[in-house]
């Protein structure tokens, strides 16, 4: 399995991004699928996640309202759409990926995850 994230890049404040996660090698139905993301000095941490079966994405509170999870299974490929932002925002994104349907509770922890991307750098200047 391989992840292939892309799609960041610099954009001021108040702008957006739209970031794509593709997978290959093996194309399966993941039952649960996440962003997180590493600003510098800073430990990893969810962005979102989703996991099948369940009412639609999780999202962290500080990106809630901002943020917007999608899926393309024929293309196997998972989108986060990034509106209105903030400097803080600026990390390095990484999406995972588990075959298995993880519980809630694990959502956002990195070690739920047994394959990720390499990451996209954002960078959202003030």
């Amino acid at each position: 399995v391989q992840l292939q994230a892309s799609g960041g890049g610099l954009v001021q404040a108040g702008g957006s991004l739209r970031l794509s996660c593709a997978a290959s090698g093996f194309a399966s139905d993941y039952q649960s699928v996440a962003w997180f993301r590493q600003a510098p000095g800073k430990e990893r941490e969810g962005v979102t996640c989703f996991r099948s079966g369940s009412n639609g994405p999780t999202y962290a509170d500080s990106v809630k309202g901002r943020f917007t999870f999608s899926r393309d299974k024929a293309k196997n490929t998972m989108y986060l759409q990034m509106d209105s932002l903030k400097p803080e925002d600026t990390a390095v994104y990484y999406c995972a990926v588990r075959f298995n349907r993880i519980l809630y509770s694990m959502c956002f922890d990195s070690s739920s995850y047994y394959n990720w991307g390499q990451g996209t750098e954002v960078t959202v200047s003030s």
